[in-house]
């Protein structure tokens, strides 16, 4: 069942007009609070919907994990919270259990990761990695404008945001080295995505129809798939990225639906070739969702944005990338979590990773309140990425993922 909330509604809770959490938003999330907790947002105020069900007001199945009962919820949840009802506004005593501000709430995944795959959809990232690796080659390979690229990353290594991060040590080898060296990574880069969970799957050997993709989707997330270039330089050939990408994946905590982002879909870029009759899209497969990165290093007292780009600079869609998945009758699950590949614009302000917004450490950035100099993250640095879809006097947003760098392990 689909549900739009009106763009006018507002509800009692007090919700700041660019907060990204407006009762047109009502995401999903896991609080841990007495055990995983399933919850909900409202501006600044986080909702324990376990607290909601023992009264009596909703009816929850998982009470510790985002499924597709908790996502039915959404128009019980608009009518609670709708500014002129009464049942949770006037009761005092459950306000005080169920509620409570987000800034104390501590989040853990939505859902268990099941599986976690990385497609390589943002055409332009992948261009300026072409240009900057095969410089005498054409910067896309033949396949990329036929299929949408992707890999089996590591399900375990998937992360909540604020959970730190630790620089990982790998294989490395300079061009002119005779000999790899095992040594912390000493180019350490972040890859803006976002990402969608499953919340329904399929059996081995059905294949999921492009039509039916969106069905079994519950929803978004902001992903950081962090990334050592200088590991993955030395090992992808010829299967691709491994421990270079393995040792972790930031996503954000609030699961935002399809329906919260119904009316903020676009279409997507024109492909060209047209995709093959299996991956052909229909008119709006993509959604209108700002994305931006920001940087605040040990020294700094506030965050400096690096980059500000949008969803749809991807080439593929996500009912694409998923009838893929699908097309050779794999099974599908309902956990999966599915990311994007890095999102760049078309200018230097608009890259979704270090990597091309230093050209390759060639032009570093500049820190405007220390003069620091970033080629690559350094210890201490916090990386953070918010996006948000603008409505007529409302945003839908998935708040932030945001880590720190810690130092590598001794050897």
């Amino acid at each position: 069942m689909h549900f739009l909330a009106p763009a006018d509604a507002r509800s009692w809770i007090e919700v700041e007009p660019d907060s990204h959490f407006p009762i047109q938003n009502l995401p999903f999330g896991v609080i841990d609070r007495r055990g995983r907790r399933v919850a909900t947002r409202l501006g600044d105020t986080v909702i324990d919907l376990v607290e909601l069900a023992d009264a009596g007001l909703l009816a929850l199945a998982a009470r510790d994990s985002v499924d597709a009962a908790a996502l039915s919820l959404r128009p019980r949840l608009f009518e609670l919270f709708l500014e002129d009802a009464s049942a949770l506004r006037d009761n005092a005593a459950l306000r005080a259990r169920a509620l409570t501000p987000a800034s104390t709430a501590r989040m853990a995944l939505p859902m268990p990761v099941r599986a976690f795959v990385d497609f390589y959809s943002g055409i332009n990232h992948a261009s300026n990695v072409g240009k900057m690796f095969r410089p005498d080659s054409p910067p896309l390979l033949p396949n990329y404008r036929w299929l949408p690229v992707g890999y089996n990353g590591r399900a375990s290594s998937v992360i909540v945001s604020g959970q730190r991060v630790r620089r990982p040590w790998g294989q490395t080898k300079g061009a002119d080295d005779p000999a790899p060296v095992f040594a912390p990574t000493r180019e350490l880069d972040f890859e803006l995505e976002m990402g969608f969970f499953l919340s329904g799957g399929s059996t081995i050997g059905e294949v999921v129809p492009i039509e039916r993709a969106e069905e079994l989707m519950a929803g978004f997330v902001l992903v950081n798939d962090w990334s050592a270039r200088d590991v993955q330089r030395w090992e992808y050939q010829p299967l691709g990225p491994f421990l270079a990408k393995s040792f972790a994946t930031s996503i954000s905590p609030w699961i935002v639906s399809l329906d919260a982002l119904e009316p903020f879909r676009v279409a997507g870029m024109a492909q060209d070739p047209p995709a093959l009759p299996h991956l052909r899209p229909g008119p709006h497969g993509h959604f209108d969702i700002r994305l931006e990165v920001s940087l605040k290093t040990a020294k700094m007292t506030r965050r400096q944005r690096i980059s500000a780009t949008n969803f749809r600079e991807l080439y593929w869609s996500p009912a694409q990338q998923l009838a893929h998945q699908s097309s050779n009758g794999t099974p599908l699950e309902a956990g999966d979590l599915y990311a994007s590949g890095t999102i760049s614009g078309t200018e230097p302000g608009t890259y979704g990773s270090m990597l091309e917004l230093t050209w390759r450490g060639s032009q570093p950035i500049r820190m405007d309140e220390t003069g620091e100099e970033r080629r690559f993250l350094e210890d201490g640095d916090e990386v953070t990425f918010t996006g948000y879809c603008q409505g007529d006097g409302f945003r839908v947003g998935f708040g932030e993922v945001t880590a720190t760098v810690l130092p590598a392990h001794l050897g």
